[in-house]
């Protein structure tokens, strides 16, 4: 079976000579792990970027094997990859959403979540522009994963106020969500923390 859809790219591992295992979130089919062929070479090098936008085709190829999928770039977050509190963002949503949720399970709302978090990083003026909605994804990931209420922070919550939500937020995470897995996702977002902590 083929299925052609959009989706947003949470990580990338090299994989043989050649290749990558990615991990994609969609719409209709959730998060999604295939094989990309040639990811290494220089023309899908730099469509590999956590947070891309896709247009991706995803062939199941049966076998219990990975599906192999066929990839094209739609929006390219590579410009944001030089600034460290954009970079830091976006490295931990597609983190954070590639290590917490479980394969093949559709979550429409965490899709358009991550998407809206993502184009608010790399266009909102500043981080304070943002960072509201990151307290919002992580809110909601909690949420449909079974933990707590999906509620955004209020629109004036003062930036101390909004800090100390996150860091109670990430402490749900690290105990529901990533307390089987790696390490290496919350300690991403303990480097964003600290450079969304340096603001004023």
């Amino acid at each position: 079976m083929t299925v052609r859809t959009q989706a947003l790219l949470c990580s990338a591992r090299a994989h043989g000579e050649h290749g990558a295992v990615v991990r994609l979130m969609t719409e209709r089919q959730g998060l999604v792990a295939g094989y990309v062929a040639g990811a290494r070479g220089r023309q899908l090098r730099p469509v590999l970027i956590p947070g891309n936008a896709l247009d991706v085709e995803i062939l199941d190829r049966g076998d219990g094997r990975l599906p192999s999928i066929r990839i094209e770039l739609v929006t390219s977050r590579g410009p944001w990859l030089t600034e460290p509190l954009a970079s830091a963002a976006i490295a931990w949503g597609c983190a954070l959403t590639a290590a917490a949720l479980p394969e093949g399970q559709p979550h429409p709302a965490l899709y358009n979540a991550l998407a809206a978090l993502l184009d608010a990083v790399c266009h909102a003026p500043s981080a304070r522009g943002w960072a509201r909605a990151l307290a919002g994804y992580e809110a909601l990931l909690l949420h449909e994963a079974g933990y707590g209420q999906a509620m955004m922070p209020p629109t004036d919550e003062p930036w101390p106020d909004l800090l100390a939500r996150l860091d109670r937020t990430g402490k749900a995470i690290a105990e529901h969500l990533l307390a089987d897995r790696t390490r290496d996702a919350m300690a991403t977002r303990a480097i964003l923390l600290d450079r969304l902590g340096r603001i004023a």
